[in-house]
């Protein structure tokens, strides 16, 4: 007996994609409606290669790599992008002004409910927009999508989402506080250096475990994933905003305080939904945050990924912009009611059994 006979049904079998259907003919017209919306505010949908020079420079996300042979057989090492947005930026410099893109974006080491190798990014950007331009824009699109879906309530976890109310905005440090009695602030200094010391310590006074060997971004994120992500999006759609500026990532300093940036993430049922910049265009403050970036992927996982000096060449020339990038299969499958990403995949990735 192969292994298939004793597990599910393969997804291109006839009763699973019965059962997958619905939710697929919800992501078409999800789909449909949004690419209506961004038509008609005067939004541009571009499309992105898919093979680029760098898959993008952050420390925990992990790449597909190949390789270009040219006619002599030399061979160039190329990556599936992880996102669409260093392409999607150089189309700013080069003078377009609003831009949306459904990408198909690929991510090692990733799959489970919420997570598949090859998914679907949304991304939109609006030059001479402030990053709040977004937070609505991620309003009107949630609410878009359960209205679309004939959804009056999402839930996912054992937590339910109110699509159509308003979102709750809340600070990093003010989640840090309020559901881990950590403040997080205190522990980075006025130009934005954060001491993982002082971190550490008000982890384990609040009993959260503390490895020797983790840093500041570690202890973070761990606060993050243990105390904050469980509690957001509870009852209606929550944005977590004004991120320290050691996780900004391609976000510029907040204005009014260097320590923190623009960015924000959007979750709902505790599940993440998108991740948006007040977008930096310092080509210097960008390829240091990125070196630094490799400098811990290659501490971690020894490897790196290469720079794409394009990127920073275009930054250069690029606009004062936001943009936001939305996981539209995760956005799905809370409006149409799947339990998994892959019911709302039309032909998911093979899966691989690997020792």
């Amino acid at each position: 007996m192969s292994d298939r006979s004793r597990s599910a049904p393969a997804w291109w079998s006839s009763s699973a994609h019965a059962d997958r259907r619905p939710f697929l003919i919800g992501r078409n017209r999800i789909q449909a409606a949004f690419r209506a919306r961004f038509a008609a505010q005067d939004f541009v949908e571009i499309d992105t290669a898919t093979l680029q020079i760098s898959p993008g420079n952050e420390a925990h996300l992990h790449a597909f790599k190949t390789e270009a042979i040219g006619h002599d057989g030399s061979a160039v090492p190329l990556y599936l992008h992880t996102s669409p947005e260093f392409a999607c930026k150089k189309l700013l410099a080069a003078g377009e002004t609003r831009i949306s893109c459904f990408a198909h974006v690929y991510r090692n080491r990733e799959r489970g409910p919420l997570h598949h190798p090859e998914f679907t990014m949304l991304e939109w950007y609006r030059v001479g927009a402030g990053y709040e331009q977004l937070m609505q824009d991620c309003a009107d699109l949630i609410a878009l999508a359960a209205r679309t879906a004939g959804t009056q309530q999402f839930a996912y976890g054992g937590k339910t989402t109110d699509p159509f109310a308003m979102p709750e905005r809340i600070s990093v440090a003010d989640a840090f506080t309020r559901h881990a009695g950590i403040d997080v602030l205190a522990t980075i200094d006025d130009d934005g250096n954060p001491d993982r010391n002082m971190l550490a310590t008000q982890l384990r006074q609040a009993g959260i475990r503390v490895a020797d060997d983790d840093t500041w971004a570690d202890l973070f994120s761990r606060v993050i994933v243990e105390k904050v992500e469980p509690n957001l999006g509870n009852g209606r759609v929550t944005i977590l905003d004004r991120y320290p500026v050691a996780e900004a990532a391609l976000a510029r300093p907040c204005p009014d305080d260097a320590r923190v940036a623009e960015r924000f993430e959007v979750y709902a049922c505790g599940v993440e939904l998108a991740n948006a910049f007040g977008e930096l265009t310092d080509p210097a403050e960008q390829r240091r945050r990125f070196e630094a970036e490799m400098v811990e992927k290659q501490r971690v996982y020894g490897e790196t990924y290469p720079l794409d000096e394009d990127f920073l060449e275009a930054l250069a020339a690029m606009p004062e912009a936001s943009g936001i990038a939305l996981g539209f299969d995760r956005l799905v499958m809370l409006a149409t009611g799947a339990l998994r990403i892959d019911q709302v995949i039309w032909a998911p990735v093979a899966e691989t059994h690997l020792g």
